[in-house]
């Protein structure tokens, strides 16, 4: 699914770093509060990315639920954009055989919420 990423009209790539303990309702609350977008449009992929680039989460709202995706790699890791500034130069790379016309990129607050509750 990550690998060739068809039927998504938009994908947004979080940049920066993101807590993934975080599950469904994290993601989509950074989503809603730290982009001011809607989680709940169909065929748009949220992609997030931790502190180790060997693994990512996307979330997917399919219309009568949530999807989360989570992907680790056995070797090597995503070359993930951690400013927007540098994204568009990395984002081809981060997620393979991608029209770049639908990748969208949403900065993370520099506020760390690690260890946080």
């Amino acid at each position: 699914m990550l690998n060739d990423a068809v039927g998504f009209e938009k994908i947004f790539i979080a940049t920066g770093y993101t807590d993934l303990r975080r599950g469904i309702d994290g993601l989509a609350s950074t989503i809603k509060f730290q982009f001011d977008l809607d989680p709940f449009q169909k065929h748009i992929l949220f992609l997030f990315c931790g502190k180790r680039t060997d693994r990512i989460k996307g979330l997917v709202w399919e219309g009568d639920g949530f999807l989360l995706l989570y992907k680790r790699l056995n070797i090597g890791g995503f070359s993930w954009p951690r400013t927007k500034r540098r994204s568009y130069g990395n984002y081809t790379r981060a997620v393979s055989n991608v029209n770049a016309r639908i990748v969208h990129c949403c900065k993370i607050s520099d506020q760390r919420t690690e260890g946080s509750t």
